[in-house]
């Protein structure tokens, strides 16, 4: 369980000053395990499926090439009561530094790992194709580590649930260490 949660929506100079949406999302979190633990929740595909997606989301697929180059498929599937319909995305590895940082590219994607159209998972037309997503780790004292993901993009009017959607990823990350 974490002893610090720092969650910040950055707003300096990153939204559309006509539309006020949001063009990076970020959340900072610092969890109870060292950062060897922390690093292999992005690695492990069993560990992938605990916390990839929202709250009451379940990751059914984790195929994970993790590599520069490498491409990894993962899926989130809502709820029967939000309509049962699995997602999935893509994560094209740009840059990796062994417990330091992943840097990747999301997109939506179908079953087979093929990038999409996102109004063609019923996304709003102005849903992001091409996300940059990257993480950091900090080692800390007592064997703590700071992990912060940043995702950069026009995020259009999903920009809340952007938000809301990463930070309980994390909280659902947490949970593995608690």
């Amino acid at each position: 369980m974490s002893e610090t949660i720092k969650i910040k929506f950055t707003n300096r100079m990153n939204y559309s000053s006509k539309t006020r949406m949001a063009k990076q999302i970020e959340a900072t979190k610092i969890f109870n395990a060292p950062v060897e633990m922390v690093w292999s929740v992005w690695v492990d595909p069993e560990l992938v499926k605990r916390w990839w997606g929202p709250k009451h989301f379940s990751s059914l697929v984790a195929k994970i090439d993790f590599r520069e180059g490498g491409k990894s498929l993962v899926s989130m599937q809502a709820p029967k009561e939000m309509g049962g319909q699995e997602f999935y995305s893509i994560w094209e590895y740009v840059k990796i530094i062994p417990l330091k940082t992943i840097e990747f590219i999301q997109n939506l994607a179908d079953e087979d790992g093929n990038k999409i159209d996102p109004t063609k998972s019923g996304m709003p037309p102005d849903f992001p194709l091409d996300i940059k997503t990257v993480v950091t780790f900090t080692e800390m004292a007592s064997g703590k580590t700071e992990m912060t993901v940043t995702e950069y993009a026009n995020f259009g009017t999903i920009s809340n649930f952007a938000q809301i959607g990463l930070e309980q990823s994390l909280d659902k990350m947490d949970a593995i260490f608690g």
